[in-house]
């Protein structure tokens, strides 16, 4: 009399297909509530324990990157990081790859606010570095670095020649100096204007009362 197999019977090998399938389609489509059941034995046991372990995997790895991405991009806690523990392979790759990404955008903001945070202290001597760690910055990195540099330079340059008109006119009384300040636009031009008009309304002034003076003298 032949032997009577189980769907999950160790020795035919045999594996409730149509329910494995269904439990990898709710997996591809993001369901990690579902899973082979772990009554199985033998070699099927071991095929639903890998499929399991697997999800569990993953599952880890989503809260993770929630959980970086609630501390590191919301609360600012920038020195955190993705960890799921001693992985291999694929798994480690996405963890590396992930916190690289990390720390390039960290390492970036960081230099940005560093020299605007000096500007903010009036030290116009800092630039951004367009070289992070050997890698130069590219793309939008890039550019905002541009940015931030030349309005660094705009505003050395205009603080300078205020300081050079301030001097010349108002402490050494060489009349008629105006601010030259290249390539600006919009409020730096604005600013730069108003400062050439205030010397100029001084020198005229100025001279107005010399000829006065001199006439009456």
């Amino acid at each position: 009399m032949a032997t009577k197999h189980t769907p999950h019977d160790d020795t035919t090998g045999q594996i409730d297909t149509r329910l494995l399938l269904q439990t990898l389609t709710a997996v591809k489509n993001g369901d990690f509530s579902v899973s082979p059941p772990v009554e199985w034995t033998g070699i099927n046991g071991k095929i639903a324990k890998t499929f399991n372990e697997g999800v569990e995997r993953k599952q880890t790895l989503t809260r993770e990157i929630e959980r970086v991405t609630q501390l590191v991009g919301k609360e600012g806690m920038i020195k955190d990081r993705v960890s799921i523990g001693r992985v291999e392979g694929a798994w480690a790759e996405t963890v590396e790859n992930i916190n690289f990404l990390i720390t390039n955008l960290v390492a970036t903001t960081h230099e940005m606010s560093r020299v605007i945070d000096a500007v903010a202290q009036g030290d116009l001597t800092q630039k951004v570095l367009l070289e992070i760690e050997g890698q130069p910055l590219r793309g939008e990195f890039l550019r905002s670095g541009q940015t931030i540099n030349t309005m660094v330079d705009q505003l050395g340059a205009f603080a300078s020649e205020v300081t050079r008109v301030a001097r010349e006119v108002g402490t050494e009384g060489q009349l008629g100096g105006q601010a030259q300040v290249k390539g600006v636009a919009g409020t730096w031009k604005e600013l730069t204007d108003n400062v050439n008009g205030m010397a100029t309304n001084l020198t005229n002034q100025v001279r107005a009362i010399a000829t006065v003076t001199t006439a009456v003298a």
